[in-house]
C-alpha cells in the first residue's frame, strides 16, 4: 500500500508544472488571442520554476483565499480517492470496476497535480497551518483516523479495502468511493460559489458534474451486486 501511495504521489508531482502553465493559458485566454496565449504559456514556465505568482502577469489569490484553501484541501482529498482505486484494481478482476477505478485515478491525479501547479505559480505553500475547510468558512472535525474532511476514508477502512478480494473489494470501494464523491462534491460547490480565479471555479464545476454522474454509476454497479451505499 506504501508503493502506491509513493507511485501515486510521483505521478502527481510530474503533473505539477503542466498545472501551472494550465491554469495560465486558460485565465490568459479572455479576449487575448493565440500570441497571447502562447505569451501566458510561456511565462508560466517561468513562473513555475521560480515559485512566483507576480510572475505569471496575474494577481494571485492570497493564501488563506478559498482558491489557495480549495486547491490545497482537494489535493489531499483527491489523493485519496487515487490510492483507493490503485488497491481496488489489484483485488479484483472484474472489468466495470477495474475500468472505473482507473478513470478515477488518471482523472483526479491529473486534476491534483493542476491545483499544486496552481499553488506554486501563486507562490503559496501546499499547506496550511490553519485546519481544513477553514476556506468555507467551517470548521472540519478533528480527523477520525486518518479522515481528514468529509467523506475520506478512516485509515482502518483503507487497511480492510486492502485486505479484501473479488466482490468483497468491488462492494467495499464503491461504498467508499460513493461517501468520497459526496464529500468531494461538497467541497467543489465552496468553490463555485466562494473562489474567485475563473479556471478554478470551472474546474470545481466539472468536479461536481462528472463525480455526481460517477455516484449514479456506482449505484447502479452496487445494485448490480444485490447491495447498496449503505447510506
Amino acid at each position: 500500500m506504501r508503493l502506491v501511495g509513493l507511485v501515486a504521489g510521483a505521478a502527481a508531482t510530474a503533473l505539477v508544472a503542466v498545472g501551472a502553465i494550465t491554469y495560465a493559458v486558460a485565465e490568459g485566454d479572455t479576449g487575448a488571442g493565440a500570441g497571447g496565449r502562447a505569451a501566458s504559456a510561456s511565462v508560466a514556465q517561468a513562473g513555475a520554476g521560480d515559485g512566483d505568482g507576480a510572475g505569471s502577469g496575474l494577481t494571485p489569490p492570497a493564501a488563506d483565499s478559498a482558491d489557495a484553501g480549495f486547491a490545497r484541501d482537494m489535493a489531499v482529498h483527491h489523493q485519496q480517492a487515487v490510492e483507493m482505486s490503485y488497491i481496488v484494481r489489484d483485488r479484483t478482476k472484474d472489468t466495470e470496476v477495474r475500468r472505473l477505478a482507473y478513470d478515477i485515478a488518471q482523472t483526479q491525479a491529473n486534476q491534483r497535480g493542476m491545483l499544486l501547479g496552481w499553488l506554486d505559480l501563486w507562490g503559496l505553500p501546499k499547506v496550511s497551518a490553519g485546519p481544513p475547510m477553514a476556506w468555507m468558512g467551517m470548521s472540519a472535525p478533528a480527523g477520525e483516523d486518518g479522515a481528514l474532511m468529509p467523506g475520506m476514508a478512516t485509515d482502518a477502512q483503507m487497511k480492510r479495502l486492502g485486505q479484501l478480494d473479488g466482490r468483497q473489494a468491488e462492494v467495499y470501494y464503491l461504498r467508499l468511493m460513493t461517501a468520497h464523491h459526496r464529500g468531494g462534491i461538497h467541497m467543489a460547490e465552496g468553490c463555485v460559489a466562494r473562489c474567485t480565479v475563473g479556471v478554478e471555479k470551472r474546474l470545481a464545476q466539472g468536479m461536481v458534474d462528472a463525480q455526481q454522474s460517477e455516484i449514479t454509476m456506482m449505484a447502479d454497479m452496487l445494485k448490480k451486486r444485490g447491495t447498496s451505499d449503505g447510506s
